[in-house]
């Protein structure tokens, strides 16, 4: 699959008719995914992290693309990865990493390790250079951490989002922008916005009606498995 058909999922949606796209963290669950029928893949940085044994954040760089490979040739449609801020790889290499994997899309945040908001004019300018690398390889779905790690400003995410996009993103992603500033967002973000929802479909159905264009579920789906996963075993040892 190439990038131009994932793009494509992204844009001319009906109101109320987001792409939602589940995050498989191994081989296995990226089969179950698509065998139900999603048209596309997005995989959750701290899913694949748990299910590699290492905290969110911590997975080594070669073990994080080694994954993404892995999930890419379990399935035929398109896969986009979580690679968090980049690894501190310099944007050709790390545009060169992602398209060895066979990902044609990547999911990259504005905050170093979950604490401190990165300049955004800095981290645009790093945007554009990765999308010059790219080309029209990757969907860029750039993560906007204002309500995650910063003031929680609405007026700063989308002065943030408006930089990524003019530096080239795809998409954007205002993480954890609580539902009611969410309608403000989409006025005065131009293109498509990612949101993330819980496993349950009155999650979703509320996100779509607020207007999302774009909807994933960071490691939402790895630990709902495991949870579930956890009663059965507790059962068993009962």
């Amino acid at each position: 699959m190439t990038a131009s058909t994932f793009r494509a999922l992204h844009h001319d949606r009906a109101p109320g008719d987001p792409l939602v796209l589940p995050g498989p963290w191994d081989a296995g669950s990226a089969r179950v995914f698509a065998d139900a029928g999603f048209p596309a893949l997005a995989t959750p940085s701290a899913g694949v992290a748990a299910s590699l044994g290492y905290e969110d954040g911590a997975t080594p760089p070669d073990e994080m693309f080694a994954a993404v490979a892995r999930i890419v040739r379990a399935v035929s449609v398109p896969v986009s990865a979580d690679v968090e801020g980049g690894y501190g790889l310099a944007p050709a290499e790390l545009v060169e990493r992602l398209l060895e994997t066979g990902a044609v899309g990547c999911n990259l945040e504005d905050s170093d390790g979950h604490a401190t908001l990165k300049d955004p004019q800095r981290h645009a300018d790093w945007l554009a250079e990765v999308r010059a690398a790219a080309g029209d390889a990757l969907v860029i779905n750039a993560r906007v951490d204002t309500f995650l790690v910063g003031t929680g400003d609405p007026a700063d995410a989308v002065a943030r989002a408006r930089l990524y996009v003019a530096a080239g993103a795809d998409c954007v992603y205002p993480i954890l922008a609580p539902p009611e500033v969410f309608p403000a967002l989409r006025e005065r973000i131009a293109g498509p916005i990612n949101m993330a929802a819980d496993p349950s479909r009155e999650s979703v159905a509320e996100l779509a009606r607020l207007g999302a264009t774009r909807i994933t579920f960071g490691p939402g789906m790895q630990r709902y498995a495991m949870g579930a996963i956890g009663d059965r075993a507790a059962e068993l040892c009962g």
